[in-house]
């Protein structure tokens, strides 16, 4: 047994010592491979650290890189609003807006009424020397008017349907021709005169008494209405005071004269009956309230509704005077503006339900 022991204890080292040879060599093989990765050569660690502090922006240095992206960010952005304005500003040179459009007219409307930017006038201003004794008329006529006139309109508005105003105001519309026509003629205004001729016997004939406006709507044969008073305009009455009769309301004291230059004209004076006669006239009354409904906003908030109104009548009447007898018959007072127009359409109320 002895034996045995001595001879496996002599075996011993000769494995050990290959086994210890082995190790040794693994771990200095691990030690060098260790140190060469945690101690880079010079040349390399300073290339390294030169791209980590280009790559790595310093606290204490503004960070120009950022401001010059905003930089041309904010340039593009302008050179896209200047070329935005140019096309803009080439676009309004070639074709107007429909605001520009819009501003156009109403310059126009203005200048054809009151006069051009330069403050030439159309008309002579206000010649009303009998202002006190206006003002006193025109107090009643509005007291009237509240009472009484707008109340009936509103109320013929809201009950009759729009289509039979419309005829019931074609019908007082027609007989008012031969005053044009005759009016025309003493103008010195053949083709006006031939005009309302034509008028006359479309809607009479065709148009079923002038319930229906023939001539307009299908011969395209303009409605102008022309006046005694317009006449004596024409043969050299230009300027006359200003008066405001009661329940007739404006006037000039040319148009006063004028009224009964007219009244023979007028086909309703020749209705015998007087019960109809006087029917007849306040229902024309009540239609030519109804037609002028929608534009009673004009007086809200004026200062001095008397003046307005007097003025807005005044340079109506006189654009109408200095156009008598002068003008194309095609050249209709439709271009006036539609508040300053005898036969305009007042809307129907929201109450009526036609």
């Amino acid at each position: 047994m002895t034996t045995a022991t001595d001879a496996a204890m002599t075996r011993t080292p000769s494995f050990r010592l290959p086994l210890l040879l082995v190790v040794c060599a693994l771990a200095s093989a691990c030690a060098t491979t260790g140190k060469q990765a945690v101690t880079p050569t010079p040349d390399k660690d300073v290339a390294v650290v030169a791209d980590v502090a280009a790559q790595t922006p310093d606290a204490s240095t503004p960070d120009t890189s950022a401001e010059t992206v905003a930089d041309v960010a904010r340039d593009a952005q302008v050179q896209a609003a200047e070329a935005s304005d140019d096309a803009v500003a080439s676009a309004d040179a070639d074709v107007p807006s429909s605001q520009d459009a819009a501003a156009t007219s109403a310059e126009t409307d203005f200048d054809a009424i009151y006069g051009d930017a330069s403050g030439t006038a159309t008309a002579p201003a206000a010649f009303d020397p009998w202002e006190k004794y206006n003002r006193k008329v025109h107090a009643f006529n509005s007291a009237v008017d509240r009472r009484i006139a707008k109340p009936l309109a509103q109320a013929y508005v809201a009950v009759v349907p729009q289509p039979i105003r419309r005829g019931v105001h074609n019908v007082f519309q027609n007989l008012e021709e031969p005053i044009t026509i005759v009016n025309s003629v003493l103008q010195g205004n053949p083709r006006g005169a031939a005009n309302a001729l034509g008028r006359f016997l479309l809607n009479s004939t065709l148009g079923i008494g002038g319930v229906f406006d023939i001539a307009s709507s299908k011969a395209k044969m303009p409605d102008r209405g022309e006046d005694f008073g317009q006449t004596m305009a024409v043969w050299g009455w230009k300027r006359s005071r200003y008066l405001e009769l009661p329940f007739l309301g404006p006037r000039t004291l040319r148009d006063v004269v004028g009224l009964a230059g007219d009244w023979k004209l007028r086909p309703l004076g020749y209705v015998k009956d007087d019960k109809s006669r006087i029917f007849l006239q306040g229902a024309q009354l009540v239609d030519m309230r109804a037609q002028v409904l929608s534009f009673e906003s004009l007086g809200e908030g004026a200062t001095d509704e008397y003046a307005l109104f007097r003025d807005i009548w005044l340079q109506r009447r006189n654009y109408q005077i200095n156009q008598a007898g002068r003008r194309d018959p095609q050249q209709v007072e439709s271009d006036l503006p539609p508040y300053l127009q005898e036969d305009a359409e007042a809307p129907k109320p929201a109450s009526a339900g036609d």
